[in-house]
This record gives C-alpha cells, sequence and structure tokens, in this order.
C-alpha cells in the first residue's frame, strides 16, 4: 500500500492524491490548480497516466481545487466511478458546468485583446460543458456514515467535514496480504462554531490521518466579532458613497456572507442598501443549500423549516444576465456587489474591479484564503498595481481581510481534531496536506510536540503504508 502526492501537496490547490492497495490505484480528489495563470495551465493539463485508469475516484467536496479538473479526467478518457455525497454531487453538477463556461467566456475575452494587441497568442479550455456533465454523470451519492466497497480491500465511508454544504471527511478501511489500516483523509475541515453547518465528527480508529494544513499557523479571530468588522466595514463604505466588493466562492462564502448580512439586518446594524449576487452560480448554490436542510446546523434547518429564508437579507437583488451584469458594473451608486471568483482568478468580481479598483471611495473586502500568485493574495499583499484581464490597473480602493468567514479550521481547531483522533483509536502518523510550507512547518511542531509522527509530502512524493 502506498499513497502518492499529486497535488495540494505543500501548496493549497490542485488535490489529488493517489492510493495504491493491492495493485488497484484510487484517487483522492481531482482538484484545479490556482495561481500563476502559465504554471496552473499546465499543472491542469497534465493529468498523470495512472489517474486515467484508476479505478475510483474519492471526492471530498465540490470545491473547485478539489473537484473542478474532473471534466479534463474524464476528457482524456477516465470511464470509472466517482464517489462523493449526495450534497456534493448536487453542487458539481453546476459548478463544472459554470467552470467551463467561464474558461470559455474568459478565453475568448482574452483572445479578442490579444487580437487587439497585435499578438498570436491564443488561450484555449480545459474542458466544455459536454465534459463538465459527463463527470457529473459518472458521480455516485453515498450518504454519510453508509460504507461500500469501492475496490478489492476498499471499504470507503464518508464522515461530517463541516467545511462546506456536503463536504466529507474519507474514511478507508484498507486491507492487502492479511494486513488492515485505517485511512482518513479530512479533505477540507470546518470550524466549530460556524454558524450554518455542523462541526467536523470525530472519526475512531485512524491509524493514518492525512490532514488538510490550510491554517496551520494561524488563529481566526473569534466568530462573534464577525458581523461587527463587517457591518463596520460596510457602513463607512456606503457613508462616503463607495461600493463593497466582495469576492466569494460561489459554494458556502456567498451563503455564509448572506447570513451574516441577514444577522447584521436582524441587529440594526446594516445600512439600506442595495445588496447584489453577480453571480448565477451563487444563486443557484443557494438554493441547493435550500434542498439539503440534513446538512445545516439545526437552527438554520429549523428557519427554513419556518420558511424563513436566511439566505435573503433586505435589499437582495439576484444579477443573472450578463446585461444587467454590465449595467451594474457600469454605475457607480453605492451597493454591496457578492460575485465569484473567491481568489479573483476569473468570473464577474474582475469585471468590476476593471471599474471600480482606482476609486478610492471603493472598498474590497477578502474573506477567505488567497493561494500565492492569485489577484486576490496581492490585493492583501497591499500592491498598488495589479493586472486585471492582463491590463495593469491601479488600486485606490481600500482593501479589508475579514478573516471570520474562512470556513477552514485554524491551528487550533487542527490540533485539536488531531488529537482527538489519536485518542479514539491507535494513530501513528499524520500527514499534512493542503497548506503552505509555513502552515505546514508550524503545525508539524506543535504537532511533534504531542508525540505524533509528521510527515510533509511534497509534490510528486511516494509514501509507503
Amino acid at each position: 500500500m502506498f499513497l502518492e502526492f499529486h497535488g495540494a501537496a505543500g501548496e493549497v490547490t490542485g488535490s489529488c492524491h493517489r492510493l495504491n492497495v493491492n495493485g488497484v490505484d484510487i484517487a483522492l480528489d481531482c482538484g484545479l490548480f490556482q495561481g500563476h495563470r502559465a504554471e496552473a495551465n499546465r499543472l491542469n493539463r497534465e493529468v498523470p497516466e495512472w489517474l486515467v485508469h484508476a479505478r475510483a475516484v474519492v471526492l471530498s467536496h465540490a470545491h473547485l481545487d478539489h473537484s473542478g479538473n474532473l471534466p479534463t479526467l474524464i476528457r482524456r478518457g477516465y470511464t470509472g466511478d466517482v464517489f462523493c455525497t449526495p450534497a456534493t454531487r448536487d453542487l458539481c453538477s453546476v459548478m463544472l458546468r459554470d467552470a467551463a463556461l467561464l474558461q470559455d467566456q474568459d478565453a475568448r475575452y482574452i483572445n479578442r485583446h490579444n487580437q487587439r494587441e497585435g499578438r498570436d497568442e491564443r488561450v484555449e479550455p480545459l474542458y466544455d460543458v459536454d465534459d463538465a456533465a459527463r463527470a457529473v454523470a459518472q458521480m455516485i451519492g453515498l450518504p454519510l456514515r453508509r460504507p461500500m466497497l469501492i475496490a478489492p480491500g476498499v471499504k470507503l465511508t464518508f464522515h461530517d467535514a463541516g467545511h462546506v454544504l456536503g463536504s466529507a471527511q474519507v474514511a478507508l478501511d484498507l486491507e492487502e496480504k492479511g494486513r488492515r489500516l485505517r485511512l482518513l483523509f479530512t479533505g477540507d475541515l470546518g470550524r466549530a462554531e460556524l454558524p450554518l453547518l455542523g462541526s467536523p465528527e470525530i472519526v475512531g480508529g485512524v491509524d493514518v490521518l492525512m490532514m488538510e494544513s490550510t491554517y496551520g499557523d494561524r488563529r481566526h479571530p473569534d466568530i462573534a466579532t464577525l458581523d461587527a468588522e463587517l457591518g463596520a466595514i460596510v457602513t463607512s463604505t456606503i457613508a462616503r458613497r463607495g461600493r463593497v466588493y466582495i469576492p466569494t466562492f460561489a459554494l458556502e462564502r456567498a451563503q455564509e456572507v448572506l447570513f451574516a448580512l441577514e444577522r447584521l439586518h436582524a441587529a440594526g446594524q446594516l445600512p439600506p442598501v442595495p445588496i447584489y449576487i453577480d453571480s448565477p452560480l451563487a444563486i443557484a448554490i443557494t438554493e441547493i443549500y435550500k434542498l439539503h436542510p440534513e446538512g445545516l446546523a439545526p437552527e438554520v434547518r429549523q428557519s427554513l423549516l419556518e420558511r424563513n429564508d436566511p439566505f435573503a437579507p433586505p435589499g437582495l437583488c439576484y444579477v443573472s444576465q450578463v446585461g444587467a451584469s454590465r449595467e451594474l458594473q457600469s454605475r457607480q451608486d453605492p451597493c454591496i456587489i457578492i460575485a465569484g471568483s473567491g481568489m479573483c482568478e476569473g468570473g464577474r468580481i474582475l469585471h468590476h474591479f476593471a471599474r471600480g479598483l482606482a476609486r478610492e471611495e471603493n472598498a474590497v473586502v477578502i474573506v477567505g484564503f488567497m493561494a500565492r500568485d492569485t489577484l486576490g493574495r496581492r490585493l492583501l499583499e497591499g500592491q498598488r498595481r495589479v493586472k486585471v484581464f492582463g491590463v495593469e490597473r491601479d488600486v485606490h480602493a481600500r482593501v479589508h481581510y475579514v478573516a471570520g468567514l474562512s470556513a477552514h479550521a485554524d491551528q487550533q481547531d487542527l490540533l485539536s481534531f488531531a488529537r482527538s483522533t489519536a485518542r479514539s483509536g491507535q494513530l501513528r502518523k499524520v500527514v499534512l496536506v493542503h497548506g503552505e510550507p509555513a502552515a505546514q512547518r508550524s503545525l508539524e511542531e506543535l504537532l511533534a510536540t504531542r508525540g505524533l509522527d509528521v510527515v510533509r509530502p511534497s509534490r510528486g512524493e511516494r509514501l509507503a503504508l
């Protein structure tokens, strides 16, 4: 038995890991790399041969850095099953199609710009909507805590990860030549105190824990301070007649932002202002959240049952059509605009930035992790000139970071989770993935002081089990 790491090893994006048991390959996640455009494009197109011929793919959740390269894999000829939770399948049905459409739109836009500039460079999408549809057709929805044999000597059970709707920890009971081992792949872990979802489950009897480490060197602020911080930013920006741009992942982060704005309204701390969801994907995903109350926190579930929409603060407007989005971009009246994508590497938020970053009355609110070499990271780092669609733009808008909305476990959450997992069984090794080197080193030191054997694999490295 061995693990081999092909993405999210010493980095945060492109989650993909190879598990080999009894000579059979199982892929854990098949995500898109995000970051420097040329490097990400190369990595996303380089699908390894073992992956095309794998027995199965197991998805931890629907975020594109975990699921978004599945259509590329299907395009290369993969014909096996893709196992995920039912909610993840529903989410992927809209997210993968949207990813294909965005790639096509962005490629057309960049190619037109290059042509006007006299450059011969052409950008081709990774995949199209037909590839995305075929990927969803090969998905099998497996509910939480229901074991299934997916390959010789490989039994799969999903457990709640508490990260986004449908997110799951992947428990794999392995047997090869009489030897048995339980591997737990956390995917992305959520936070115990977030109000929208349940807390991550603790799984017993784990021998090897493959755990994310995104915030392995940081603590999130108390969730109780989140509403006040967000409310203050919105109030001050609207008072100076500016616009509040909130780039979000359409999955989870957009719903958390809406839920926070609804709480601010209920507390009388939200100024009367239009709130635009300029993202057809976020609109569709919000409706999917309402279809899966079993994945939500008890209070949110009860609110839905009582027909009180927790995702609809006053002033909310959905923007689906391209023409309506362009009209919104051309105006400068005060408002809140929530648009994709989360790391500012694609989607409608870039069109808003093209017009709005240069205006000092505006504000950009970053509400999640920004990977290296993304536009979101450059804004967080305070760069005053950034490229949007390949064109240099001045940044005069105020950039804020509201960390309380992160759906990732922080350092203390990860330590507590690892300790609880160790207490529940015979944990002998912790493998840190999905984290940048500094975060992983910090977490490794703390885990080692608690007597745990910790490994930080690099991309391409193989680990014998």
